[in-house]
């Protein structure tokens, strides 16, 4: 993307959050609806917008929405790791997690990061409470399988949405590390994305929104497309439209509208005010995936 047409476009949705975050009246479109979030990328390790998006999560319960939060960390994991002097691996974008890796990952994902963004939420007004899939058997994993063994990589066999109804009925705003374990008890990390979109169908979600650290997916020309149909999906990555990382976001905000999420977005979450600006503004912000 043209940079004068990056600028642009970060300088109206700055705007716009502005504005928005004032129109609460709008937000009763989605009242009573859940909306999950994926939480990741330079979002999480700026601390402006790391504080900017735990208020804009109070704001959306305030207002009767159910916000549900899943998180990924990967640097934090990487961190961890380069301090431990254990080298990290990746297959297709998918972390090699060995017995040592998956210690890490789980005390990092649920402990450090996890509890971080719970109690950021609790200190602007809300009310939120950091889980792992593995809590209430929130999610069922399997082992991913395919051509390389990633070890302890699973994926989301089953979710049972019961457990977040009973933080909904109580006003709280849950926060989920990706790691869940097996039938057999065996704890597997979870893509944070893959993650997010198994809550949101199970759920019924209004929207999964993944907020990454790209403005949304660009054209051959360089440009944002604003929205993009199921049917497209596959012709899109056929012609070279989307390709390395964006293939497997793209990939789950088609899945979960296939499993009845009413709209997911990709959507950059360096933008202070992402979240309200997408759910908010006529134009909306990222790329809209929708049946």
């Amino acid at each position: 993307m043209p940079q004068s047409e990056y600028d642009e476009l970060m300088t109206r949705y700055r705007a716009e959050a502005k504005v928005l975050r004032g129109a609460l009246p709008d937000l009763r479109r989605y009242y009573g609806r859940s909306i999950v979030i994926k939480f990741g990328g330079h979002a999480m390790t700026d601390p402006k917008l790391f504080e900017a998006f735990a208020k804009d999560m109070v704001l959306l319960r305030q207002v009767g929405i159910h916000p549900i939060v899943v998180h990924g960390g990967g640097p934090q994991i990487n961190h961890m790791l380069d301090e431990l002097k254990h080298e990290a691996t990746f297959v297709d974008g998918l972390r090699v997690t060995d017995t040592t890796t998956m210690g890490v990952v789980e005390m990092v994902l649920s402990g450090q990061v996890n509890k971080s963004i719970a109690l950021a939420i609790n200190r602007a007004g809300g009310r939120a409470v950091g889980i792992s899939g593995k809590d209430g058997d929130l999610v069922r994993a399997v082992k991913v399988q395919g051509a390389q063994d990633l070890g302890f990589v699973g994926e989301p066999e089953l979710v049972n949405p019961a457990v977040l109804s009973s933080f909904e009925a109580s006003g709280i705003i849950p926060v989920i590390a990706p790691i869940a374990a097996d039938a057999d008890g065996q704890t597997f990390n979870i893509n944070g994305d893959t993650m997010a979109g198994a809550i949101a169908s199970a759920v019924g979600a209004a929207r999964l929104m993944l907020l990454t650290d790209v403005i949304g997916v660009l054209d051959k020309q360089g440009h944002l497309m604003t929205e993009i149909k199921l049917d497209q999906v596959a012709a899109l990555r056929q012609d070279g439209t989307i390709k390395g990382g964006m293939i497997p976001k793209l990939e789950t905000c088609a899945k979960a509208v296939s499993g009845g999420v009413g709209a997911a977005v990709i959507l950059d979450g360096r933008i202070e005010g992402a979240v309200i600006v997408e759910l908010l503004s006529k134009s909306g912000a990222g790329t809209l995936v929708r049946a």
